[in-house]
């Protein structure tokens, strides 16, 4: 969880002093994509900001870690969306054939938005231990769980849940469900879902197992010193893609919320300069802008 010669303590105390530049002064720029009639010959991915994303190719979607309700905690005044970066909605969402839950944190489980959704899901696909709360959320609703390396099927869609060094846990109970990384199988193509994640070794094991990955979506932002194991710095997201030998890396876990303290655009101008070093290309949308595997990868310098 955090270096021994962290206190918890001091952990609160700099949290509740965030500096002023971990949330951006003005609105950011976004894309309003119409989600229900995208069409591609190959796999599209619109981001929401922070963790949430859509998946759709030939008529299926998967929505990846939603959250619309506009804060990341217990109490809708704590934690609150960046200006402009919750302009998606459940309403805005097509038809789900699979919503993945990574784990249970409340910038990842969005009950409110979970709600919201639930006419629209056809199925679900989580972490071990997560799916009781998923079921109590989605009654009727078929879910299931997977441990590490353990696969299923959705029609089309394959899923394999992989390791990822992190913890879980609502308000004091911790670890009572795991959390995951899920690699997206998709006739012919392979997408990283990454979750939450500190750097290790799996990253090329999952590399060596199933990449070569058309797109990798890795964590990058919500990092510091005082918690190193439970999320990456910028530099270890651009290894961690080339160890998974992703063709492209998308960052996010960033634009969104501030729950670290850094500078709020920090976490892609450094992962920029570290994936150069390393030859890896990088794919940098803004919030709801498409990216579409083999022909079209966003770069614009929007967060500057």
């Amino acid at each position: 969880m955090k270096p021994d010669d962290v206190s918890y303590i001091t952990m609160i105390r700099k949290s509740l002093n965030r500096p002023n530049s971990s949330r951006p002064d003005h609105t950011l720029p976004i894309v309003k994509t119409n989600l229900k009639t995208l069409s591609s010959a190959t796999p599209v991915v619109v981001w929401f900001g922070h963790s949430s994303y859509l998946v759709h190719y030939k008529g299926k979607n998967i929505l990846v870690d939603p959250g619309f309700s506009g804060y990341a905690s217990p109490f809708s005044f704590m934690v609150k969306s960046f200006d402009g970066a919750n302009n998606y909605s459940a309403d805005d969402m097509p038809g789900i054939d699979v919503l993945i839950i990574t784990h249970d944190h409340y910038d990842h489980l969005d009950v409110h938005t979970i709600k919201e959704l639930a006419p629209k899901i056809k199925s679900v696909c989580t972490s071990l231990g997560v799916g009781e709360r998923l079921e109590e959320l989605l009654p009727g609703i078929p879910v299931t769980e997977l441990d590490w390396w353990e696969s299923a099927s959705f029609g089309d869609i394959n899923l394999t849940a992989c390791p990822a060094r992190h913890f879980s846990g609502r308000g004091l109970k911790r670890n009572g469900s795991l959390w995951s990384s899920f690699v997206i199988g998709l006739a012919g193509y392979t997408i990283f879902a990454g979750g939450d994640s500190g750097y290790d070794s799996f990253f090329k094991e999952i590399g060596e197992r199933f990449g070569p990955f058309d797109l990798a979506l890795l964590e990058c932002g919500q990092y510091n010193d005082m918690w190193p194991m439970i999320h990456m710095m910028p530099e270890q997201t651009a290894q961690a893609a080339k160890d998974l030998q992703a063709k492209w890396l998308m960052p996010v876990h960033w634009s969104k919320f501030a729950l670290a303290l850094h500078p709020w655009n920090e976490p892609v101008k450094r992962l920029k300069l570290a994936a150069e070093k390393l030859s890896q290309n990088i794919t940098t949308p803004k919030i709801g802008q498409p990216v579409i595997i083999n022909e079209s990868y966003p770069q614009e310098k929007w967060y500057e």
